[in-house]
């Protein structure tokens, strides 16, 4: 008895089934009817009609006015009721009419909707003239065109004749502005700062962008906990938007420890401490540190906000540096002060303009040395992803350039640069293509005795040659000891596939070298597997490489970071 109950209790099953076939046709019929639930045979003969006249409006939905319906119900455990649909010849469209009167005639961004189905001889769809409908209304609503009505909206079916005529005219009316932006809340900052991250000028036409663009800008600027922005036409006076932001400011000061490891440095440990905001003007201050055995450092910085705040400022920073240099053979004690003007330029590049006073004492081999240099600089980047985190398609460019004159403050003449290109791709979801390239370069008339290892080029390691040691490619002094050179060339492909949601497997190819002269470097190639694990802050990466220059076996590699 147990048993009989139990397949009772199943739901009836729906059989549809459309000749000739037609999915979207099959699927919109299944959608109308839904579960039948559970029902015997008797129930579902008492259904037929109704699902008859549902099947019917879903095929005239896809323009289907000549479609013939039978249905049959087959008396088994469960009961299963079948749905046969002939379509017949569908409902063409005629004339077809869709047009906007008023202001936003005139603006290029409001457009029409634009669909094939939307044209004369195009099988009539509800669905598309619907969505037509909403286009429109949604561009309106956006736009700020509040008083906007359709004048016509009429869709004239003649099912005998197999035409449908579509007739839709909206009247946009005028459209509305933006008034000045007021802020409320606790914010312990002057207007004028404030007024200087709205995105826009006052009296601005209505854009829902713009708003989101405010928003956006003030989260973005690091002084807030929460914003709302309140830019209702239901308060406009005379289509004057009145903009209200209310704010709640963030904690003025946060700290961060944080620890990590990769085969490069080894174990490391990170310190920070910042004060978010210092007076009504926005200036921000901060420390950080950083130790591992090869590196440890310590930085100092003070912000000024500028015009906007959120991307543009003026940034005094000071730090001092102790590394130890392939393995030992190089040694620097780097002091560094000075100012750096960083700006988001309407191309979206970034730009910062430096110019650091270094004080650099330092140990090649057997040789030691002390530098000072002032060095003018200019940095380009420009990021282009589609997630911060864990992006698929993207590409990165980077290129810094910075100079030194002998009696400007600089005991010798440097030119010291990079460039930085990375690109990734990913084909049909799984098939991931990722490659780098790097440059450097430094020219200076006393380079073996003038240049320190700050300005000198090591390559290998996690995020150079796989394969090799951390800075163990560079060229070496009489007694063997690596000491950096003129220029670095370093390049990677891969190729990852995925074989869950968050892991992959990878192998590569990489080659590169620092080295002296431009003629015929002698450049040193690995190649590798890997696995891949995409964490909540970034890839985190397990390699295995083979150097192919080298007698050696294989090296491991570990490190983790954003893959552009």
């Amino acid at each position: 008895m147990l048993f009989s109950a139990t397949l009772l209790a199943e739901d009836a099953r729906l059989v549809v089934s459309v000749q000739p076939a037609n999915n979207a046709l099959k699927s919109n019929v299944e959608g109308y009817i839904g579960n039948l639930g559970e029902r015997d045979a008797e129930a579902l003969q008492r259904l037929r009609r109704v699902v008859e006249g549902q099947a019917e409006k879903a095929a005239q939905a896809l323009g289907y006015y000549q479609a013939r319906v039978t249905t049959e119900v087959l008396e088994q455990t469960p009961p299963r009721l079948n749905v046969r649909v002939v379509p017949g010849e569908p409902v063409r469209l005629g004339n077809v009419t869709v047009r906007i009167d008023g202001p936003a005639a005139q603006m290029p961004a409001f457009q029409l909707p634009k669909s094939a189905q939307l044209t004369q001889g195009a099988r009539l769809n509800h669905g598309r003239y619907e969505a037509a409908k909403r286009h429109i209304q949604n561009q309106a609503s956006r736009y700020g065109f509040f008083h906007g009505r359709f004048t016509q909206q009429s869709l004239r079916i003649n099912p005998q004749a197999g035409l449908a005529d579509i007739e839709l005219v909206y009247d946009s009316g005028p459209r509305y502005i933006l008034g000045p932006v007021r802020f409320e809340g606790d914010m312990p900052f002057d207007d004028e700062l404030l007024q200087r991250m709205v995105p826009f000028p006052a009296d601005t036409p209505y854009d829902s962008e713009r708003i989101a663009e405010l928003y956006e800008a003030l989260r973005a600027s690091g002084y807030f906990e929460s914003v709302r922005v309140d830019a209702s036409p239901t308060v406009a006076e005379q289509q004057v938007i009145p903009v209200k932001v209310h704010l709640q400011t963030r904690l003025p000061r946060t700290m961060g420890l944080g620890l990590g490891f990769s085969t490069d440095v080894g174990p490391r440990g990170r310190a920070q401490w910042e004060r978010h905001w210092a007076n009504p003007q926005g200036h921000s201050y901060g420390a950080e540190m950083e130790l591992s055995a090869p590196r440890q450092n310590v930085g100092l910085w003070y912000d000024i906000p500028g015009n906007p705040p959120m991307t543009d400022k003026l940034r005094i920073a000071g730090g001092y540096q102790y590394e130890e240099l392939a393995n030992t053979d190089s040694l620097s004690r780097l002091l560094t002060v000075g100012p750096e003007w960083h700006s988001k330029l309407d191309s979206g590049w970034q730009r910062v303009i430096s110019l650091k006073w270094q004080r650099e004492e330092y140990r090649l081999g057997d040789d030691s040395g002390l530098s000072t240099l002032l060095m003018p600089g200019i940095s380009y980047s420009y990021l282009h992803s589609d997630s911060r985190i864990d992006p698929n398609n993207g590409y990165r460019l980077q290129f810094d350039a910075s100079v030194a004159k002998e009696g400007l403050l600089s005991d010798s003449d440097v030119l010291h640069g990079n460039v930085l290109v990375k690109g990734l791709t990913t084909l049909w979801q799984n098939h991931r293509f990722l490659a780098r390239a790097q440059f450097g370069g430094t020219e200076s008339k006393g380079f073996n005795s003038s240049v320190p290892p700050s300005l000198r080029f090591f390559a290998g390691g996690d995020q150079s040659v796989r394969g090799y040691d951390y800075q163990s490619l560079s060229p070496e002094n009489n007694d063997g000891d690596k000491i950096g050179g003129r220029y670095m060339v370093a390049a990677s492909a891969e190729y990852q596939y995925s074989i869950l949601d968050k892991w992959r497997v990878a192998t590569f190819y990489d080659t590169g070298n620092a080295f002296n002269s431009l003629d015929i470097p002698s450049l040193k190639s690995a190649v590798g597997i890997g696995l891949r694990w995409v964490s909540p802050v970034g890839p985190l990466r397990l390699d295995l490489a083979h150097p192919l220059d080298e007698e050696g076996g294989v090296r491991l590699h570990f490190s983790m970071g954003p893959e552009l």
